[in-house]
């Protein structure tokens, strides 16, 4: 199983990022100035994550590892989900959550990206 505090914790640990529950309880909604970067289904067996990922980059995720799918209820050209078996390393996790973050907030503008991910 993955270790959900530390990926709870990592999503949260971004400038303006909130969490939450507009499709009910059962489904944990993050955001990055209003607009959303991932979603955690922590209740389901194995827990699945929704992230936003490079289109290219989601295609060769999929093909080299099952526990990587296309979008559940999402653009599946744009999104994964992941489904935390344990198979996939928590820094791996970690990582695919930092990418969504980063390409949620490459669509925003220009003032918005440069107060959100400086340097």
């Amino acid at each position: 199983m993955n270790d959900l505090e530390a990926i709870r914790t990592h999503l949260l640990s971004f400038p303006e990022s909130s969490e939450e529950t507009p499709f009910g309880p059962e489904v944990l909604v993050y955001k990055v100035a209003g607009k959303m970067f991932a979603t955690l289904s922590p209740d389901e067996v194995p827990v699945r994550m929704n992230l936003k990922c490079d289109p290219d980059r989601a295609l060769e995720l999929r093909d080299e590892n099952e526990a990587i799918e296309p979008g559940y209820h999402m653009n599946k050209r744009h999104w994964n989900t992941l489904n935390l078996d344990g198979s996939l390393p928590n820094s791996f996790v970690l990582e695919l959550i930092t990418h969504s973050f980063e390409r949620v907030v490459a669509g925003m503008p220009k003032a918005k990206r440069e107060a959100l991910l400086p340097g």
